[in-house]
């Protein structure tokens, strides 16, 4: 008997902003090197450190409209005035190889996944409370305290869709979160719709 997988998972994860997002991706695609992490598109200016076609592909504001215009879009949305949106043909390709593919997108986008991909796992990464969130967005020193109040305020209610999700993980420390989200894609990929079995010479 040999079992192979017939097609990628779609894995999303979405999480107020200064959860600690990136640094549970960064570690979990160490521990899972065959996982390919989509890099979104965004309209949002880069951070210090940040470089184009890694963290995401910064765009123009207009060229981001001409490619919804163009349907180039898995999803896109709208978060704090900026917009962020996942290649449609990128994602399709690396699922048609095999391939699982991770996505890092908000809450609005994860609706539109969901719409057109009913089989995509979604995970919300939630903070221990908002006092932590609160602490972490002003260490990160990035935002001045107007933002830093539209992201709490915006965190607040991405958390009342919570329930919207398959699975929640509390990030209360990176390397429980990661072994978390791992058991999940674990138990996740063994569902049936992934894998296709040859029962030739049973």
């Amino acid at each position: 008997m040999n079992s192979t997988k017939r097609r990628g998972q779609l894995i999303v994860l979405s999480g107020p902003s200064g959860t600690g997002k990136s640094t549970v991706i960064a570690e979990l695609l160490q521990a899972r090197p065959d996982l390919y992490f989509s890099v979104s598109f965004t309209t949002r200016p880069p951070r210090p450190g940040e470089t184009d076609g890694k963290e995401y592909h910064f765009v123009s504001r207009e060229t981001f409209e001409d490619m919804i215009s163009k349907g180039a879009f898995l999803e896109y949305a709208q978060y704090v005035e900026n917009y962020y949106g996942t290649s449609l043909q990128l994602i399709e390709e690396k699922r048609a190889a095999g391939i699982d593919v991770l996505l890092e997108i908000e809450v609005q986008g994860a609706e539109e996944v969901r719409k057109k991909c009913p089989d995509a796992v979604l995970i919300f990464v939630a903070p221990p409370s908002f006092e932590e969130l609160s602490r972490r967005l002003r260490e990160r020193n990035t935002d001045d305290e107007a933002v830093i109040a539209s992201r709490l305020e915006t965190a607040r209610k991405e958390c009342e869709e919570i329930s919207n999700y398959d699975y929640l993980v509390v990030n209360y420390q990176v390397p429980i979160a990661v072994k978390e989200v791992l058991s999940i894609l674990t138990a996740s990929g063994c569902r049936t719709q992934y894998r296709l079995i040859d029962w030739k010479g049973v």
